[in-house]
């Protein structure tokens, strides 16, 4: 579970200058207009996987299907190709790995890397040699690092994979916030880059990578998560100015307004069962392509149709309905203050804002409060992404209203 202390705004980096450190979020519009904005996540961390059965090993154990990522299709391909972005570019794939029961253990944004044949030389005057290996990076949880390297260790058997954490070499990055809700696959400040009436698309295309061929990528979870890539972490990534960089509780804000958790620390590890916590919509399962650990459960519960607590995000005000911080803790129970019954949990908590896990017939009724605080009052939010059908007629009243 996470919860932080901190109030809800802009933190300054150490050795720059941030001139917007005193803004305070208060409110979501606040931070939505407080964009484009980039974060390093030090909460994560980057796993290689070499060798030849790297995606067949993959594809057996993770909830999402890689073949892409080994095959690239036609529109993955362009004839645009600059010294900093490869002709051959493949949009990440976000996963999880599951126990046997089918509960959550990790989850993981999974890169192919351009090979050296699907870019330029340093010369620019042509295709680098075809290296003939593929290797796939994996964005993951820093604090289940040595756990999740056992756990991938322990099912490769004799597969032809090697499996290494590349901590100090590689980095990961988020870009969220105003200007990069829109569904668009560039980036929009790559895209302004040009003069007259058209683009400068090779200026575009480098300002997307850098001189090694690491991309920005749309988050594939959500278009309004923003961009996502892994970086060296010894450069800076393209588009970060110093004036755009801010601590990564604010993107852990933006993530928690949107409700969207990540990582272990937010999503219960051996406790959480992925469809309830809204992988499914956030394109992190595939229910077509076979079996993998965990898929039972998955299957049968997707097809069962009912799925009776989702994950949510949450507001906390006081009587008078503005917010307040600090006042509630993770495992937190929310309950229906007209009934005394227990709604829900909240699963995560920053200032006057957090997830949690609530039975969607309880979740809009307007009464909800935490156990042991009733000057609190708890607003369930439905976000703009839900699909329809996940709420009834009335519950869709409810949380609209």
């Amino acid at each position: 579970m996470y919860r932080l202390k901190r109030s809800l705004h802009f933190f300054k980096p150490k050795n720059s200058t941030f001139i917007n450190s005193s803004i305070r979020f208060s409110h979501q519009s606040q931070l939505e207009n407080a964009g484009p904005m980039a974060s390093r996540l030090k909460t994560r961390s980057v796993i290689r996987f070499t060798g030849p059965d790297t995606v067949k090993f993959l594809q057996g154990l993770v909830t999402n299907d890689l073949r892409r990522l080994e095959n690239p299709q036609p529109e993955d391909r362009t004839t645009l190709a600059t010294t900093n972005a490869p002709f051959v570019s493949v949009s990440p794939v976000y996963a999880a790995l599951l126990t046997a029961q089918g509960r959550f253990l990790y989850d993981m944004f999974l890169y192919r890397p351009p090979r050296a044949d699907e870019k330029l030389d340093r010369t620019g005057s042509g295709p680098g040699p075809d290296s003939g290996e593929l290797e796939l990076f994996a964005d993951v949880d820093g604090s289940e690092l040595d756990e999740l390297l056992q756990t991938l260790k322990k099912y490769r058997l004799r597969s032809k994979v090697e499996i290494e954490s590349v901590v100090d070499d590689f980095s990961c990055w988020q870009r969220f916030g105003q200007y990069l809700t829109q569904k668009s696959s560039e980036e929009p400040d790559a895209a302004s880059l040009g003069w007259g009436g058209g683009f400068d698309r090779s200026g575009q295309s480098s300002s997307q990578g850098n001189n090694c061929g690491w991309l920005w990528y749309r988050d594939p979870r959500l278009d309004c998560l923003g961009f996502r890539g892994i970086f060296p972490s010894n450069t800076t990534p393209p588009l970060v100015e110093a004036d755009k960089e801010t601590n990564e509780e604010n993107y852990l804000l933006w993530r928690l307004e949107k409700g969207v958790a990540e990582g272990s620390a937010e999503i219960p590890k051996g406790e959480a069962v992925p469809l309830e916590y809204n992988l499914a919509a956030l394109n992190g399962i595939s229910f077509d392509k076979g079996c993998y650990v965990g898929q039972e459960l998955i299957a049968r519960t997707h097809h069962r149709g009912v799925i009776r607590k989702r994950l949510l995000p949450l507001k906390f005000v006081n009587d008078s309905g503005e917010e307040v911080e600090q006042k509630v803790a993770p495992r937190s129970e929310v309950i229906d203050a007209s009934s005394g019954k227990k709604a829900g949990t909240v699963t995560t908590a920053l200032g006057s804002r957090g997830l949690g896990l609530l039975r969607l017939d309880d979740a809009f009724k307007g009464s909800l409060t935490i156990r042991g605080s009733d000057d609190v009052k708890v607003q369930a939010i439905k976000p703009e992404w839900w699909p329809a059908e996940w709420l009834s007629d009335q519950q869709e009243q409810s949380a609209t209203a």
